[in-house]
């Protein structure tokens, strides 16, 4: 089934109002599918010195016409070109319209753009249609050992990258 290309423009976070849509959305999925971790509440509270002073970004998905945040992925730096993929979320009423498949091509895009050499995520086997996405763009799934850090999400049951 041809997926439609949804009315959104996908830009990096600006704003601490852009901070807090990263938070809600983030903390709506999370907390109704599993528990916020320590880690969790501290990139969420600072995304601007936890994500993009580091070398890292965010991006949200706006409604074209309102400027409402739907969506939103973060891109997390590491040393040696290494970005972990993070914190994706699209809203639930905005589900089903392409939006994180954009969130994806926009995050693997910026990667590559700040020199980005291997990207990967962690997820869990209950968000089938987010393994999916993440599939269909190209990320293969890799053993807890190949993670290029040694404290990761409890609730990460499946790893990936992109190859």
């Amino acid at each position: 089934m041809p997926h439609t290309s949804a009315p959104v423009l996908v830009s990096s976070i600006a704003s601490q109002r852009d901070a807090d849509a990263f938070r809600a959305l983030n903390e709506e999925w999370i907390s109704r599918l599993f528990t916020l971790e320590e880690e969790d509440r501290a990139i969420l509270g600072d995304p601007f010195g936890r994500i993009v002073g580091p070398g890292g970004d965010v991006l949200l998905a706006r409604e074209q016409d309102s400027g409402t945040a739907v969506g939103c992925v973060a891109l997390l730096a590491y040393p040696d070109g290494v970005f972990e993929l993070a914190k994706m979320a699209v809203a639930p009423a905005a589900q089903g319209r392409g939006i994180g498949r954009r969130l994806v091509a926009a995050a693997i895009e910026r990667a590559r753009a700040r020199g980005g050499t291997r990207l990967f995520l962690g997820t869990n086997s209950k968000l089938a249609p987010a393994i999916h996405l993440y599939e269909e763009a190209g990320f293969v799934r890799i053993t807890r050992n190949r993670l290029p850090v040694a404290d990761y999400y409890a609730r990460a049951d499946t790893l990936m990258e992109l190859t």
